[in-house]
């Protein structure tokens, strides 16, 4: 392809800064596009057709067999690059999927959530997990606190400009108070709740191979990641009897659709049902 390559995603950058989208959105946006780049066979970006989107898209399903919501990200990165660099709007609405995928995301059970939180020696480690955990954070969230949004006097958490440009404040356990205190005496961070070298903001791959390695020295089956524990917090609340609107609120989900997933996995009213075989 021809050498303009690099202005056109400068471009698409600045426009998506420019309408503040958040930098973990745009690095989704462009790695989208750098994979589309690398995909069509084509050295005119410009003149890409509404076919040849409709050949890669093609391409993906069956030799990589993508998701559909992987699907769908393809296609709005598509879409919105080409609708900002060339003011063009590619026709590809019948390339996304009609019907929708239902699958149930994996859970933690409370002992499971236990047992990998109880395997990390490291205080710092442990009071990364207990944290996602007990605040049903992001990833992104998490490495965004800093030592002003813990409140130990209101005893709640400020999660500040999270997805969606959103503030919201959720619950500060108070095991949680007691972990954070013992971790603070030791590494006594600056000013984000958790960092790295030189005091700057802990990394996400950090923390994904801290949950990887709690997981396996604990021996929990299920290859969950940073994100089960946000399911598991959500539907130990719902399994408890937290009302789901507040629940909604607490995740900083936009609509109450999202939300309902869990009441799909959430075994309180289920284990309550008699098996017609027990009647046999």
């Amino acid at each position: 392809m021809g050498e303009n390559i690099e202005q056109y995603i400068s471009k698409f950058r600045k426009e998506l800064e420019v309408q503040r989208y958040s930098k973990r959105t745009v690095l989704a946006y462009l790695s989208a596009i750098k994979i589309f780049f690398a995909g069509i066979k084509s050295d005119d970006l410009r003149s890409v057709s509404d076919e040849a989107i409709e050949d890669f898209i093609f391409e993906r399903i069956r030799t990589q067999n993508i998701s559909q919501s992987y699907q769908k990200h393809l296609l709005g990165s598509i879409k919105l690059f080409y609708r900002i660099v060339f003011r063009r709007n590619p026709r590809i609405e019948h390339l996304y999927p009609k019907r929708t995928e239902s699958k149930l995301p994996p859970v933690f059970s409370k002992q499971d959530v236990s047992s990998i939180i109880d395997s990390c020696n490291n205080t710092k480690h442990k009071a990364i997990l207990s944290t996602i955990y007990a605040c049903g954070l992001r990833l992104s969230e998490l490495i965004n606190l800093k030592m002003t949004d813990i409140d130990s006097n209101r005893m709640v958490v400020y999660i500040k400009q999270a997805k969606g440009k959103k503030d919201r404040q959720v619950m500060l356990s108070e095991k949680l108070l007691i972990l954070l205190r013992e971790y603070f005496k030791v590494y006594k961070p600056k000013q984000y709740l958790f960092e790295g070298t030189d005091n700057k903001q802990y990394s996400s791959r950090s923390v994904q191979q801290i949950l990887k390695n709690a997981i396996l020295k604990s021996g929990v089956k299920i290859n969950g990641s940073v994100h089960t524990l946000r399911h598991s917090y959500a539907t130990h609340l719902l399994e408890a009897g937290t009302d789901i609107r507040y629940i909604q609120e607490l995740l900083g989900h936009n609509s109450i659709r999202t939300t309902q997933i869990y009441t799909h996995i959430a075994n309180s009213k289920i284990t309550k049902i008699k098996s017609p075989l027990d009647d046999l």
